[in-house]
């Protein structure tokens, strides 16, 4: 029995797995809300009354946050996560903790090539380090270090570096994004839930006042990132639809520079929950477009495979193989 969970900044995907020749049953699954609970293990508590959980070999987490000496402070969320106290709490010395972004891209050797979206047909099949990106709540970027014979997990904090702007446009944006966070502007605050929101606010202001709010008149506590998606899916808004994709655009242009990084020869590989929602619009030229535009070393880009996760499991998955390869 291995326990394996998915800690994002907004939500958790917990469950339990019971494994027979490498093959993983879920014996018990829940998504939990972390608003709700005050704690991780106000979470755990519910699910081992929910599911009769008695006893676990291994268990292995995936937390939105940088993990460092065993001990995460989750970034979007107010709670202090530490392997040791993980350890006592399920009485198991097997207790693995992930950055989430680790669990994601190992999750990603173990999806199937139906569970992908290919954004580039010209992309070569090479055996190489592999780049992972994936926004939600917040952006992730880590990488699969190829050694000559295996893949390995490499955890970063990429998506809190400097927003770069690759046009005019995004020139504007930068100087916009200034004034709210004087301090620092990172691709996170862009590539993320939030950030479709501030995108709207700034192509909004940005048209000169010409534009409506049709978004004004929301109800209170409504997600204004998920209605200006849904009316862009819909084509309900020529502003919304922009706000896609100049999202698409800054979101290739990031991908671009972390494959630049990690020199991802063996591909680029996209997870989170928002390239799934927008497929319409990262398949379209924006994302590629970004991706690519980066000079000198545009043909290399363009020979990488860039494919979209379309598991929303990918990270439990992770986390889960995680643990069962080292037992």
């Amino acid at each position: 029995m291995i326990l394996a969970a998915d800690i994002g900044g907004t939500k958790t995907n917990l469950a339990l797995f019971e494994t027979t020749d490498h093959v993983f049953k879920i014996v018990a699954q829940h998504h939990f809300l972390n608003h709700e609970f005050s704690s991780l293990s106000d979470i755990f508590s519910v699910f081992k009354e929910k599911y009769a959980i008695q006893k676990v070999e291994a268990a292995s987490f995936g937390v939105a946050g940088p993990v460092i000496d065993g001990q995460c402070h989750i970034t979007n969320l107010s709670w202090h996560i530490s392997r040791e106290t993980l350890k006592d709490y399920w009485n198991i010395d097997q207790v693995y903790l992930l950055n989430d972004l680790e669990a994601t891209a190992y999750g990603m050797l173990y999806l199937e090539e139906d569970q992908f979206e290919d954004l580039n047909p010209k992309g070569q099949v090479i055996d190489g380090n592999r780049a992972v990106i994936a926004a939600g709540t917040g952006l992730g970027e880590a990488m699969l270090f190829y050694d000559g014979e295996s893949y390995h997990p490499v955890a970063s904090e990429g998506g809190h570096s400097d927003f770069a702007p690759l046009t005019e446009q995004q020139d504007d944006l930068l100087k916009w994004l200034r004034h709210r966070y004087p301090g620092h502007v990172s691709y996170e605050r862009i590539l993320s839930g939030s950030g479709i929101t501030l995108l709207y606010e700034f192509l909004r202001e940005h048209s000169g006042g010409v534009l409506g709010d049709p978004l004004s008149q929301i109800a209170e506590g409504k997600d204004r990132s998920a209605v200006i998606t849904h009316r862009a899916l819909k084509e309900q808004d020529p502003l919304c639809m922009e706000v896609l994709c100049l999202f698409a655009e800054i979101y290739g242009a990031e991908a671009g520079n972390l494959a630049l990084k990690t020199l991802s020869l063996g591909g680029v590989y996209i997870g989170g929950g928002i390239a799934p929602k927008i497929l319409c619009d990262m398949t379209k030229e924006h994302f590629m477009n970004g991706f690519m535009s980066k000079g000198r070393f545009r043909e290399m880009l363009q020979g990488m495979q860039v494919k979209i996760s379309l598991s929303p499991e990918t990270a439990l998955l992770g986390a889960a193989h995680y643990a069962l390869d080292r037992l």
